[in-house]
């Protein structure tokens, strides 16, 4: 899942070499953390937030195949 989100957000960004995406395994889910350069924030959330909803549905039902639960968190 990992590589699926920095493969999204480098197509989206101005500054694709200040992208990192980091997993973290919970009991109940694997927790994907984005992280973009401040000034690319808004391109990743989109207005309304269409591009984060639409980037967590493309890995949603990624990991439903994989039978996982995936959660993708943006973060500063």
């Amino acid at each position: 899942m990992k590589e699926l989100v920095k493969i999204i957000a480098t197509a989206l960004v101005d500054h694709p070499d200040q992208v990192t995406v980091t997993e973290t395994q919970t009991e109940k889910a694997l927790v994907v953390e984005l992280k973009v350069a401040p000034e690319d924030m808004g391109k990743v959330i989109g207005k309304q937030g269409r591009i984060a909803k639409s980037i967590r549905t493309l890995v949603k039902a990624a990991a439903t195949r994989d039978d996982m639960k995936v959660v993708v968190e943006i973060v500063q």
